[in-house]
């Protein structure tokens, strides 16, 4: 799956390259992995400005202005908290998009409600965010590269509909 991640980050890059556009990451379970794969691609810095890792509530709420009673009546795994990341890394960061991710990779920590595997991935701007819901538990490794590429693949997705590559356009 790397290579499908750089395939993706190329492609991203490519969009933020012609828009101008800048990119943040907020992430939780996935403790980096998406900027990491995003920044693999020369020339990143060109449009990434960076992310925050908010691993605990704490640093959900004091970094990315996440809602303390949000955290604590729907807990830190929930659609609700992920929106709430991707908008608080667009304010904190200075950035016109951002991805987040909040979940349970495992190999423990999930309950009956929420259990291993089940992450919550956000995308998008101030204005509009999408959200993907990962519910597999195929181990603690697999969880989190499933999650990062799903993120990408999402989020490519999402800015290609607004910002249709200029060969694209010609093709249509």
């Amino acid at each position: 799956m790397d290579l499908e991640k750089k395939v993706l980050s190329r492609e991203i890059q490519t969009i933020f390259y012609e828009s101008g556009m800048t990119l943040g990451t907020a992430e939780s379970c996935t403790g980096g992995r998406i900027a990491e794969a995003i920044i693999a691609t020369p020339g990143a810095s060109e449009y990434f400005k960076g992310g925050i890792i908010s691993y605990t509530n704490e640093v959900k709420e004091r970094l990315l202005n996440v809602d303390h009673q949000l955290l604590e009546e729907k807990t830190a795994v929930c659609e609700e908290v992920a929106i709430a990341m991707v908008k608080g890394a667009c304010d904190a960061l200075n950035v016109d998009y951002a991805i987040a991710a909040t979940g349970i990779a495992g190999p423990g920590g999930g309950t009956k409600e929420i259990p291993v595997g089940t992450i919550w991935l956000a995308f998008g701007n101030k204005e509009e965010v999408r959200t993907i819901k990962l519910e597999e538990d195929e181990g603690r490794d697999v969880n989190l590269s499933t999650a990062t590429f799903r993120a990408l693949q999402g989020f490519l997705a999402f800015i290609s509909e607004r910002f249709p590559r200029k060969n694209e356009e010609n093709l249509a």
